[in-house]
């Protein structure tokens, strides 16, 4: 009686199954699809240079090991060229100031922030619209300047820095913000209120 072939363990596999050369060709071409997928998806550089959008391309034709090192190591810095923008440490609170020191291409350079320069108006020897409030984060540059229709002199209490207006006139302020806290800008002689500065951690 003859029994059935049956093909022994380990024996011949032709026609079933993938080498190993054809699957670490998969692998290969799956992670470089991956990463173009990442890149489109991240928006790529959107200054014009071709660096970041066609480097997954070429590794994609690439084979063996070095690919494999080349496509890990080009993903960590399109990661890090995605992530590393900075912004500026003027926050995103009432300041005025737009994001100078932020960037799309990964520059971590940081510029120092310099806000416009505010105007507190007084009409009748009153604030006009009300009580100016002035936020700025410590360290910051505080600039701000106070036209009024009357004479006074112009204190900001707290960093104790006084100026003297003249009728129609003007007086500017600029200082560092080196104290935390909410302080009264007035006119000293008449006793009003026409600002608050608020120093806030940064």
């Amino acid at each position: 009686m003859t029994s059935p072939e049956s093909t022994p363990p380990g024996g011949d596999d032709s026609g079933r199954g993938l080498s190993g050369v054809q699957r670490a060709g998969l692998v290969l071409g799956a992670l470089a699809v991956l990463l173009i997928v990442f890149v489109v998806l991240q928006g790529g550089d959107d200054s014009g240079s071709p660096s970041s959008s066609s480097a997954p391309q070429t590794t994609a034709t690439e084979t063996g090991t070095t690919t494999a090192q080349s496509t890990s190591t080009e993903s960590t810095s399109t990661d890090d060229s995605a992530t590393g923008s900075t912004t500026d440490d003027n926050g995103s609170g009432g300041g005025g100031s737009d994001d100078d020191a932020e960037s799309e291409t990964g520059t971590t350079q940081t510029q120092p922030s310099v806000p416009a320069v505010r105007t507190v108006r007084v009409v009748n020897g009153q604030p006009q619209g009300g009580v100016r409030r002035l936020e700025y984060k410590k360290g910051d540059r505080i600039r701000f300047k106070v036209q009024s229709d009357v004479a006074d002199e112009i204190h900001v209490h707290g960093y104790d820095v006084m100026k003297d207006v003249t009728a129609g006139g003007s007086a500017s302020f600029s200082f560092t913000a080196s104290i935390e806290g909410r302080f009264e800008v007035e006119l000293e002689d008449a006793g009003t209120q026409i600002a608050e500065l608020e120093v806030e951690p940064s």
